[in-house]
């Protein structure tokens, strides 16, 4: 395949840009973009890949290509999957990418991430797609559980999954230039921040759940008990600052207030430390745990939330995120406003970037305003 090479950068925007990080299965990636190359390394093993970027010369968009000599050993396809996330992340105009010499990596074709072009050697990467492959964000991938259904309290559901354990999920920030991740709660680690956080008067007036620690441990173990839900800890670059709850609708306490299907997820989420309340960290988080919720299974096609009424900082920051109020409702703690995203919806529209972001309307790199 030939790359078209693309028009010079100003001068002031001709080196090597911020590297950014995959995480694709489960190690740390750098990845620097300098002019039209962008250098892949392990952090771990120092493995190194370079890869060429462009214009496709046979086909629309960009094109990448590995360069001849350089290799990554067996990880190739790891590497060649952190390269398509920085490159859409540094075109995020784009929706798809042409990949040269695809034969090589027929594992990736397979789950769906390089579709074949016919008459040729080349595959296109498409960006909604490659958002769907758990193996760039969930260190532990595991195949959906099978289908059994089970009664509980009266609702017919799927049997579900074990909890996770460990990290569940990172991603990085490009807007932030650090890692956003969440793991499973560590009850006896983690019970006194849980409880100074839910004693912070601002967290206290949404979640009313303020009291000592042994109100919170058994909170915490209720969570723990109840098959279909579970807690988490979600950080920045390694620093706790916010409590999440993952559960499945059709067992929740949702589920009579609209049409409920199996799979239909929702999330709580309490920010803990006031530093990290702001517009930047709001969308990073928010923006994640609609993508952990459908990276876990494919079956899953609906996010739900369901924030308080008056909580309107929430409210707005779901509206920016892609959310679509469906209506309000009463429970019998308060009055919510129920919200929905649609997978096709978050993947389509790629809503894992901010959606006011400048860089992504000009479809500049999202690195250059680092």
């Amino acid at each position: 395949m030939t790359l078209v090479t693309p028009q010079p950068a100003p001068a002031a925007d001709t080196g090597p840009k911020n590297p950014l990080v995959s995480y694709a299965d489960g190690q740390a990636h750098d990845v620097t973009l300098e002019g039209a190359s962008l250098m892949v390394r392990t952090r771990a093993t120092g493995a190194l890949s370079q890869w060429k970027i462009g214009g496709a010369a046979a086909a629309p968009g960009l094109a990448l290509a590995q360069v001849e000599g350089e290799t990554a050993g067996p990880g190739t396809a790891t590497h060649l999957l952190a390269a398509l996330e920085a490159a859409f992340a540094h075109h995020p105009a784009n929706r798809s990418i042409v990949v040269a010499d695809a034969g090589r990596f027929a594992e990736l074709a397979q789950s769906g991430v390089l579709l074949p072009i016919a008459g040729g050697t080349e595959a296109r990467a498409w960006r909604d797609m490659l958002w769907q492959h758990a193996r760039l964000w969930l260190p532990a991938v595991h195949t959906p559980i099978a289908l059994q259904f089970a009664l509980t309290n009266g609702k017919r559901h799927p049997v579900r999954p074990p909890k996770p354990r460990g990290v569940l999920y990172q991603r990085f920030i490009p807007w932030l230039g650090k890692t956003f991740s969440f793991r499973s709660i560590d009850f006896e680690r983690d019970l006194p921040l849980f409880n100074r956080w839910m004693n912070d008067p601002d967290v206290a007036k949404i979640w009313e759940e303020e009291g000592d620690l042994d109100k919170h441990r058994a909170y915490l173990d209720a969570i723990d008990r109840d098959p279909h839900m579970y807690s988490m800890i979600a950080s920045f670059d390694g620093e706790p600052f916010a409590y999440f709850e993952m559960y499945w609708a059709k067992e929740s306490r949702i589920a009579p207030f609209y049409d409920v299907d199996d799979h239909d997820r929702g999330w709580h989420v309490l920010v803990g430390e006031p530093a990290f309340r702001g517009k930047a960290c709001a969308t990073a988080w928010l923006t994640s745990i609609s993508h952990y919720i459908f990276l876990c299974d494919p079956r899953t096609q609906r996010a739900m939330g369901e924030p308080r009424i008056d909580h309107v900082q929430q409210i707005r920051n779901l509206d920016k995120s892609g959310y679509a109020k469906v209506k309000e409702f009463d429970l019998p703690h308060k009055r919510a406003m129920l919200v929905m995203m649609l997978r096709e919806r978050y993947f389509c529209d790629a809503l894992w970037l901010p959606r006011d972001d400048a860089a992504v309307i000009s479809g500049r790199p999202l690195s250059a305003a680092l």
